[in-house]
Order: structure tokens, then C-alpha cells, then sequence
């Protein structure tokens, strides 16, 4: 459990990356006690490289940016306090062993001693760390986020290419394909017809 003073002191984040940050502090002396030191962290709620739902996290390594520090995204599907500490727990091991290792023996060294269990790719809170994440999560503000309900897709509709004969009003769909090709020719009138709805720029 964490000590009183960690639990009795509650702060007010009004972003998700200030939350997170001093989340990334509360959780700090979970790897202190087993003789890890996490290291300058940056952490944002984002999606991760790999797309919109596949992973809970990720954490990037010091090698990667400029800033040279360990960056973290945590999904914004989440938003469940003591959820996106778990999740926060096993990116931070990572930034522990600088991604050198990916889920490998020593990874699993540090999240086993820090509490998490189960298979390493997806490792997560056993009892004792869940119940030590609902104490942090007391002494924190509620997370400033509302999630996102995911896999969501919003189909954008465009008026398909058509094509219309100025004097007798014919009118014909095009193929996007073929709109580079121009409008057709009035099957009437002999005249090239006037483009209508959405046609691309090229």
C-alpha cells in the first residue's frame, strides 16, 4: 500500500499529460523498493504506431528522440484511473530497460518484481499492485478524459462524378476512374457535357 501521506494528498491535473506526469511520480517508488530508478519520462495519451486499437501503450527509447528521453503514449480508449496506471506501469518498465530488451528475461525481471504478471507482452497488476494503484489513484484527480469508444470510422459521403448536357439536361454518372479522361459527349447533341457532383483535381 503506499504511505499516508501519498494517499491523504489529493492534487487537481487539468490535462491528461500533466495527470500522467505526476501518475509517472506516484509510482516512482513501486520500482525504488526493488532498486530501479525510472528515468526522465515524457508521457502523452495518444495512439500507438502500430494503429487506433491494437496496443494499450507504448514507450519509444531515448535513442529515438532528440529530446533523448523515454516517450509513452497511453490509448485513448482508457481512461479508467487505476486501467491507465497498470498500462503505465509496463511502459515504464520499459523506459526502465530503455526498450533494449522488448518482453524478453530482462524485462520480465523488472515487471515481475514490480508486480505486474501474466504473459509479458500484455503483463498487468497482479493483486497487491492493483491495490496499490486504487490507493495512487485516490490521492490523483480523476483522469481528464473521456475515451474513446474504439475500433469508430466516420464514412465521409462525396457526391459521385457526373456529367450533364447543357442544352437537353442528360445527365451520367462517371467512374473515378475514367474522370481524368474529362466529361463525355452528349450522345445527342455531339457537344461535351458539363461536369457535375465531385470531380478530383488532379
Amino acid at each position: 500500500m503506499t504511505d499516508t501521506n501519498q494517499a491523504s494528498t489529493t492534487t487537481t491535473e487539468k490535462t491528461r499529460e500533466a495527470w500522467l506526469l505526476n501518475a509517472v511520480e506516484k509510482l516512482k517508488p513501486i520500482f525504488k523498493r526493488q532498486g530501479y530508478d525510472v528515468p526522465k519520462v515524457q508521457v502523452s495519451c495518444g495512439f500507438t504506431s502500430s494503429g487506433k486499437s491494437k496496443h494499450a501503450g507504448e514507450c519509444w527509447s531515448s535513442l529515438s528522440t532528440q529530446a533523448a528521453i523515454n516517450e509513452i503514449y497511453i490509448s485513448p480508449k482508457y481512461d479508467d484511473a487505476v486501467e491507465v496506471m497498470d498500462i503505465l506501469v509496463h511502459e515504464l518498465v520499459h523506459a526502465v530497460d530503455n526498450c533494449k530488451h522488448k518482453h524478453g528475461a530482462e524485462f520480465k525481471k523488472i515487471a515481475l518484481a514490480v508486480g505486474l504478471e501474466g504473459k509479458m507482452r500484455s503483463a498487468s497488476a497482479g493483486t497487491k499492485l492493483k491495490n496499490e494503484l486504487t490507493d495512487i489513484a485516490k490521492s490523483l484527480s480523476p483522469y481528464p478524459h473521456v475515451k474513446l469508444n474504439l475500433p469508430f470510422s466516420i464514412r465521409v459521403y462525396k457526391p459521385r462524378p457526373k456529367a450533364r448536357c447543357k442544352e437537353c439536361g442528360y445527365e451520367i454518372g462517371i467512374f473515378k476512374k475514367w474522370q481524368h479522361l474529362g466529361a463525355p459527349i452528349c450522345p445527342v447533341h455531339k457537344t461535351e457535357m458539363e461536369p457535375i457532383g465531385h470531380w478530383d483535381e488532379e
